[in-house]
């Protein structure tokens, strides 16, 4: 019989935690025993997994030298709290919260881009997961930088209500629900109306004018694909949509190519379907699907080295809980 790992899942009363109990039963992860955790007081009190009924535990009474891993989607906060403590007792951390991201000495990893960086996991004994719209996006881009190189790129990302949590899509619903029924919209989760309207904001604003998450995907792009010359210019925008994030790519590229070639490497790019002759939305081929989707590949008539598309996926399930599962998986065929 193969090694079971027993492992964690901090943050199980939050979106990711709740696809990644799912995505562990339909990838066939080798768990032992899971303990379902969250890190405030929390109404749920068991969930399901593998057709048993699971009691939901406070994190501060947990002793986790009982896990060999541990998933960590409760957020910042609670990653700053509890993640060290964990792997000081010995437990391999994977966090999706950005409290580690911008963290030198802990790995930054999307699996298919550099999961040889998982070598040295035992110096801290955590893992960061990416901000989910870059690891959207360096499924596209690693491959066409190893090929072609990548000098420039810029993004708008325009991002669903899932991002900010069941909060966001409570308010979406909400919201919604009122302004058909001939009633004012109320806001509490976002600072303006989010159902039929656009928010050219998320996350605060910095000094230079962009906001913070902007600066995240200049700052882990750069670090992702190993160099801080490349220009990265992006602008993040709250979208009234449930499920699936959605961007507008441009990149200009280090060495002269054409649009054949940029296809053909997209094509062979794991994790990633071009489809060309499909209308791809983040309803249609983004909420609920695995995958990075792109169409409306072209070459950019104004720049000899410019290409654009379009790129939809599942903040949720691919940006999030499925690239912490991917680190867990490369973890223990090559590393635990």
């Amino acid at each position: 019989m193969s090694q079971r790992f027993d492992i964690a899942i901090l943050g199980v009363d939050g979106l990711g935690g709740e696809t990644l109990l799912e995505l562990l039963e339909e990838r066939e992860f080798p768990v032992g025993t899971l303990y379902p955790l969250v890190a405030n007081e929390s109404e749920l009190e068991s969930v399901r997994f593998a057709g048993r009924t699971l009691s939901v535990e406070p994190v501060a009474d947990f002793d986790w030298t009982q896990v060999q891993l541990a998933f960590f989607m409760a957020g910042s906060a609670a990653s700053a709290e509890w993640a060290q403590i964990a792997a000081d007792a010995g437990c391999v951390v994977i966090d999706n919260s950005l409290h580690f991201r911008d963290d030198f000495s802990v790995p930054l990893i999307i699996p298919e881009v550099n999961s040889d960086e998982l070598a040295d996991v035992r110096q801290r004994n955590i893992v960061a997961s990416p901000t989910c719209i870059v690891t959207e996006l360096m499924l596209a881009l690693k491959p066409i930088h190893d090929e072609v190189g990548v000098a420039r790129v810029n993004i708008v990302s325009l991002q669903s209500v899932s991002g900010t949590g069941k909060a966001g899509i409570q308010e979406l619903a909400k919201q919604t629900a009122s302004l058909l029924n001939g009633r004012p919209a109320e806001s509490h989760t976002y600072e303006a109306q989010i159902a039929f309207n656009l928010l050219p904001q998320i996350d605060s604003v910095a000094d230079d004018g962009f906001t913070l998450e902007e600066q995240r995907l200049e700052s882990e792009t750069q670090r992702l694909l190993g160099d801080e010359r490349i220009g990265v210019n992006a602008t993040c925008i709250r979208v009234p949509v449930f499920y699936g994030h959605s961007q507008v790519v441009h990149l200009e590229t280090q060495h002269g190519c054409d649009r054949e070639e940029i296809k053909r490497v997209l094509e062979a790019a794991p994790g990633v379907s071009l489809i060309d002759d499909e209308l791809l939305t983040p309803v249609t081929h983004g909420a609920g699907q695995s995958g990075v989707f792109i169409s409306r590949l072209r070459q950019d008539k104004s720049h000899p080295q410019g290409f654009n598309f379009w790129l939809v996926t599942d903040n949720i399930r691919k940006g999030g809980a499925l690239n912490c599962l991917q680190i867990a998986e490369s973890l223990i065929q090559d590393h635990l």
